[in-house]
């Protein structure tokens, strides 16, 4: 095995005129006096610095401790003040200085194994900070975060620090050993974090503290039949693809065994919340790798656009030609479609957004994953197949209108299902409310019933018409 801690990616320490800590400390003080995206950029510029500065091994101790107290502080901000952008770098620029640091000490004496194992952990950890908020922004990680992550495993393995506890204080909860905490991260990358809300992904991290330390990255040969994802620690990757998978062993080469862990799902936890099981319920299956694909997909490259949301879809399919957003369809299939889009229309695509895809014909689709990467933005679509129709909602007859997309499927023998799609929350289950059709006089009066599908912008709640 070739692994070695001068791999880790630390920039070079170029910095000559060096910050004291009087300084620093008055600098950070002055910074918090600013609105809270623009003294945010002042620490991150303050801490890239400090990075690229040549320091004794404790005055860079103290300062990243101070630096870490500051990522407390803007962390507890309103997120509305901030720029998602802002935290990412911050995280970034605290797992360099903990890289650095981390060096430090192993280029000096002997280190207390307390000690070692602190600083390997909050190295870790803010990589694993750096990881989750580009799975909420739907963006493809450096693959240098995942090579330093398998590495900093790899050198708590070696020194005995994997299991050694560390009493750190943030938000969301981390787990509380080197093991766990990779292994709370790695978790969270076999999650399938393209499905899942931005939300979700900080929830589910939370939920993954208490359990991830149960798992082991057992070392692996060729004649381990056993399930369970694969993982190189020289690979710049969470895990290898079935397609990756070697012939033979290596020193590198671990599988996660997940059977305590998947036990412990299973078991009474008082302090896990409704929310937090029912997350971890419908994604475990992803961690051993057995998903498979419903429908074959065809390779395509055609043009399309996408009318965004309820407001833009009743206004297309009324042939008002609202502003739609441009697309191209590079595979499809009979359950859905895979489509390439300009970056500037991610923000307005979230996972569970409904869509009109207009391309040869018009199909109602949910957004079911998103990718943000260098050739732009990548999503998958969900076939809603049915009669799209534009409807209007009241909750007297004379009252102000609210829109609606009414979605009609044949059934097999005669008549039709419907669903109605609606902004999610914007009405009451069991509401009475008074619906009107295209080229319709009348007005239909009924009793919502429960939603039978639901994402975080809209849902869908089954009707019986006349």
């Amino acid at each position: 095995m070739t692994l070695d801690a001068l791999q880790l990616a630390v920039p070079d320490a170029l910095q000559t005129d060096l910050i004291d800590q009087a300084t620093l400390g008055a600098s950070l003080s002055a910074a918090r006096q600013l609105p809270p995206d623009d003294g945010l950029q002042e620490v991150i510029t303050l801490l890239a610095r400090l990075n690229r500065s040549a320091m004794t091994l404790l005055e860079r101790q103290r300062a990243l401790q101070n630096f870490s107290d500051e990522y407390r502080h803007y962390g507890a901000q309103s997120s509305r003040s901030i720029s998602a952008e802002h935290p990412l770098q911050l995280c970034s620029e605290l797992a360099t200085g903990y890289k650095r640091l981390l060096l430090q000490i192993l280029q000096g004496h002997k280190p207390s194994q307390p000690h070692l194992a602190w600083c390997l952990y909050m190295a870790q950890h803010f990589i694993a900070q750096t990881l989750l908020r580009h799975f909420q922004q739907y963006r493809e990680a450096d693959a240098s975060l995942w090579q330093d992550s398998h590495l900093l495993y790899w050198l708590g393995e070696q020194h005995g620090c994997l299991d050694e506890p560390v009493a750190a204080a943030f938000t969301p909860t981390p787990a509380d050993t080197l093991r766990g905490l990779y292994q709370q991260i790695l978790l969270l990358a076999l999650s399938n974090p393209p499905h899942l809300q931005p939300d979700e992904c900080q929830r589910l991290f939370a939920a993954l503290a208490p359990l991830a330390a149960l798992a082991r990255l057992l070392p692996w040969d060729a004649e381990d039949k056993s399930e369970g994802p694969l993982i190189d620690l020289q690979r710049p990757q969470p895990c290898l693809t079935y397609q990756q998978r070697p012939q033979a062993g290596d020193e590198s080469l671990r599988r996660l065994e997940l059977g305590a862990l998947l036990l412990a799902l299973g078991e009474p936890a008082p302090l896990r919340s409704a929310d937090e099981r029912e997350l971890l319920e419908r994604v475990h299956h992803h961690w051993l790798g057995t998903d498979q694909r419903r429908h074959s997909r065809t390779p395509q490259q055609s043009e399309c656009r996408l009318a965004i949301g309820i407001p833009a879809i009743h206004a297309q399919l009324l042939q008002q030609r609202p502003q739609c957003a441009p697309g191209q369809i590079l595979d499809i299939g009979p359950g859905g479609a895979r489509l390439l889009c300009p970056a500037h229309v991610a923000h307005s695509l979230p996972v569970g957004q409904l869509v009109l895809l207009i391309a040869d014909s018009d199909v109602l689709a949910l957004v079911c994953w998103r990718h943000l990467n260098d050739d732009g933005f990548h999503l998958g679509l969900r076939y809603l197949k049915g009669l799209a129709q534009p409807t209007w909602l009241r909750r007297a007859p004379s009252s102000q209108a609210h829109l609606g997309i009414l979605q009609s499927t044949p059934k097999p023998r005669e008549g039709w299902h419907h669903g109605l799609w609606v902004p999610h929350n914007q009405f009451s289950d069991g509401e009475n409310l008074w619906l009107q059709l295209p080229n319709a006089v009348n007005q239909n009066r009924l009793q919502l019933p429960a939603c039978n599908l639901a994402s975080a912008t809209v849902s869908r709640h089954p009707l019986e018409l006349p």
